[in-house]
């Protein structure tokens, strides 16, 4: 097998965002300032940000789509960057996936109105493993896609058994996790991580695998139990590399390494604008970084460069740059002086 380019598997969705002059009470009028069509969804943006550095990498898509206007938006974009779409699908009589952004513009705060689409039934049958050819098959969200989320008689759930199958083809395999408020992380999450090479989670999703609280009630983290939530990721499953992600910056280790903690980059005031899409733009620039076999640090340094040019548009790709321009914020951009 060939071994060249990535993976994105699982959620293509379209946000559509608007900006607002105010949040109104129930039944009353709110006037759209502004509004504008972005990609969202794990697969989708992380796809996007690997092919906005510009380096030329095969870029590989897989998920399901509709045939309506959202859908088209979708596989005109992936032909405009590069990204192959040949073993996209396309279903009939249901909508393609998408999200309401709703921005209030005075104070920022957003509110998400989601309709999980055609990404509700992504399932094993929409993957030929005989013509993907990629190093790495990236997939995600899990707890977002319905099929593959269902239950698996010999395997915990679907995606585990198709983790299983990527692995059994050769393919070096990474998945992603919705953050979501519910106690379905141990029976959906945890079957698929003994077959996972490459574990990138958020805080968030990272505790509630787990069981432990990453951030106390005051919202500082909580250094020790982000230690054995890390640990913990480790031993439980078979993975390489576990990441966990968070505004602060990042701790990962590498299996039977020594961790290590990396800050996020102090940012200017004013400078973010939003923050839809910087976990995938991390988990983008961790992917491209073990795709080009850097060491832990630099790729864990280049993911959070990532994550924070992201956080300058309200889009989840709006700001991405180039890999030169994004390895030159990596390297002129301050980083926090947190330790951990």
């Amino acid at each position: 097998m060939a071994e060249t380019g990535i993976t994105g598997a699982g959620n293509f969705i379209i946000d559509h965002l608007k900006t607002v002059d105010l949040w109104p009470d129930e039944g009353m009028l709110s006037l759209i300032q502004e509004e504008r069509m972005a990609n969202g969804g794990c697969a989708y943006n992380v796809l996007k940000d690997l092919a906005l550095l510009k380096t030329g990498i095969p870029l590989y898509a897989i998920g399901v789509t509709s045939r309506d206007a959202d859908g088209a938006f979708i596989l005109d974009d992936l032909e405009k960057h590069s990204i192959d779409a040949s073993m996209m699908h396309v279903m009939e009589n249901v909508m393609t996936s998408y999200t309401d952004v709703i921005t209030v513009i005075k104070t920022g705060n957003r509110t998400f109105f989601h309709n999980k689409g055609t990404n509700k039934y992504v399932d094993i049958e929409h993957f030929d493993f005989s013509r993907i050819q990629s190093k790495i098959f990236h997939i995600g969200y899990i707890l977002l896609l319905d099929t593959l989320d269902g239950p698996d008689p010999e395997y915990g759930t679907r995606m585990a058994r198709l983790l299983k199958m990527a692995k059994d083809s050769g393919l070096k395999t990474s998945v992603d996790v919705v953050s979501e408020s519910s106690y379905r992380f141990n029976k959906v999450v945890l079957p698929a991580l003994g077959y996972t090479d490459y574990l990138i989670f958020n805080e968030i999703e990272a505790g509630r695998t787990t069981g432990y609280e990453v951030r106390e009630k005051s919202g500082r983290l909580n250094p020790a139990n982000l230690k054995d939530t890390l640990r913990m990721l480790l031993d439980k499953g078979e993975s390489e590399l576990v990441c966990i992600h968070f505004p602060e910056g990042a701790y990962a280790a590498l299996k039977g390494q020594v961790p290590i903690f990396v800050p996020s980059h102090e940012l200017p005031e004013d400078y973010i604008v939003g923050t839809a899409g910087a976990g995938d733009a991390f988990c983008a620039g961790m992917l491209y970084g073990i795709y080009e076999e850097w060491d832990l640090e630099k790729s864990m340094r280049f993911a959070n460069a990532m994550a924070g040019i992201c956080l300058a548009d309200i889009s989840t790709s709006g700001s991405m740059k180039s890999l030169e321009e994004t390895l030159e914020f990596m390297v002129d951009m301050p980083l926090s002086k947190l330790a951990i």
